[in-house]
């Protein structure tokens, strides 16, 4: 079980307010302790036009990454004329690192399934999907239960509360590279087919799973719905930044470990670097900060398409849009705190790697950009550069942003964008000097004068 971080006596608990549970699956203890109060509310007072309201009124924004409001999501659902709607909530979890959805399935799978069915009342699905990792055997396990527990009980079913409607919701174990995260990926991958993205618009809300107006959110997302109907909108837009209300999960990982952790969002990254032990900023003199650690050098915000920063941004928001103006993202919820032993050339060359690795290779951005990104980074780490590298980096990054199909290959070039904004003169050391100022790279000693 991934260890959760204790969090601030003042920060909200929506997520993982019945994390503590003895059995996440008694649907008995779950209602005792709030469950499917949100779901009587959206069926016998809301209605589909009041819950999706409600939701719009709150200020809800996707937790996969991307930060899309919610209600505006549904609308456009339900506006569609079909025969059919389907609701999926993405648990895949694509950064194999990062147990944030995970952990939310295991620990309460209650509030996920309760959400999904509020997402379907809202816009008359009578079918829904929770997709989960093949090898995530425990959380499939516990949603399983706690489906077949909900059914019995009349919250699901054939017969919902008594209204005659149906809601049928379905387990799909999916396996797949990291691509799955993206949402035209993964409905893909629901109808058995090769897992590529697809362009946009037609969104999946217009156009989704097997054809049909398609709701697709984070499962994080999902599990904020219930306690935003029986609270109100009001109440969770008091939370969090204005721009983006509500709490998320992170996961953190510093000098004395790391964990899973529910943050108000534009929490500072200093504050959530701190639940994980986080290092103190690097002093004038280079020298260590804190009980035998290192002094803190770099923090990677978003998982391996994440942007590499500086300890003086440490005070930025964690925030969808905060985070993008300096050249990182939320992604996967991952931040990790690198000290001083870290050389940034080698960490971005990694991520970079890994990315090309996981691409899918449908268009030539994905195919060859990233590859060419990553070939760069191969030059500069072991000490034989061209004397253009540092510009061909920078407009083939651009370039692949520029025409690309899917956030991804987008997302990719972050790395090595941010250890050039930020970090530039670690790039020159290995580019000019041929040395690595940490010791990890083993750069080739070149000769002056020597060609490149």
């Amino acid at each position: 079980m991934t260890t959760i971080l204790r969090t601030p006596k003042g920060w909200p608990s929506i997520l993982l307010a019945r994390a503590g549970a003895k059995d996440p699956t008694d649907l008995d203890a779950a209602v005792a302790a709030g469950a499917f109060v949100g779901f009587r509310k959206a069926v016998h007072d809301l209605g589909p036009a009041g819950v999706t309201a409600t939701i719009a009124a709150s200020g809800l924004r996707g937790r996969g990454g991307a930060g899309f409001p919610t209600g505006e999501k549904w609308r456009a659902a339900a506006a569609v004329d079909a025969p059919r709607r389907y609701v999926v909530a993405n648990g895949y979890g694509a950064d194999p690192a990062v147990l944030t959805d995970r952990t939310l399935l295991e620990t309460d799978p209650y509030a996920v399934i309760e959400g999904l069915a509020i997402a379907a009342i809202a816009i008359d699905a009578d079918e829904a999907f929770i997709a989960v990792r093949t090898e995530a055997v425990e959380a499939i396990r516990r949603l399983e239960a706690a489906i077949g527990a909900a059914e019995e009980a009349g919250f699901i079913g054939p017969d919902v509360l008594g209204t005659g409607r149906s809601l049928t919701i379905r387990v799909r174990p999916v396996q797949g590279a990291y691509m799955l995260g993206e949402e035209t990926v993964l409905l893909k991958a629901l109808e058995g087919k090769r897992g590529q993205p697809e362009q946009r618009p037609p969104f999946p809300a217009e156009r989704g799973l097997f054809g049909m107006p398609t709701v697709v959110q984070n499962v994080q997302t999902l599990a904020a719905v219930p306690w935003i109907i029986v609270n109100g909108p009001e109440a969770f837009a008091a939370i969090g930044s204005k721009a983006s209300p509500g709490t998320i999960l992170v996961a953190v990982r510093g000098p004395a470990g790391a964990g899973i952790a529910e943050v108000p969002i534009g929490t500072p990254l200093r504050d959530i670097v701190a639940l994980a032990g986080g290092p103190k900023r690097a002093r004038d003199d280079g020298g260590g900060a804190g009980t035998g650690s290192a002094a803190l050098k770099a923090v990677l915000v978003g998982g391996p398409s994440g942007g590499l920063l500086p300890p003086d941004l440490l005070d930025t928001p964690y925030e969808f849009d905060a985070l993008r103006e300096v050249g990182a993202h939320i992604g996967s919820g991952s931040i990790v705190a690198a000290d001083q032993r870290a050389c940034i050339v080698d960490l971005a060359r990694l991520l970079t790697r890994f990315c090309a690795d996981e691409a899918c290779g449908k268009t030539i951005p994905c195919r060859i950009g990233t590859r060419r990104i990553r070939e760069i980074g191969d030059r500069i780490a072991i000490g034989v550069p061209r004397p253009t590298d540092l510009q061909l980096l920078a407009d083939l990054s651009a370039d692949v942003v520029a025409s690309a199909l899917c956030d991804h290959e987008r997302l990719a070039t972050l790395p090595y964008a941010s250890g050039m904004r930020y970090f530039r003169s670690e790039l020159d050391d290995h580019i000019l000097r041929s040395s690595c100022p940490a010791g990890v790279c083993r750069p080739i000693a070149v000769a002056a004068g020597a060609a490149h």
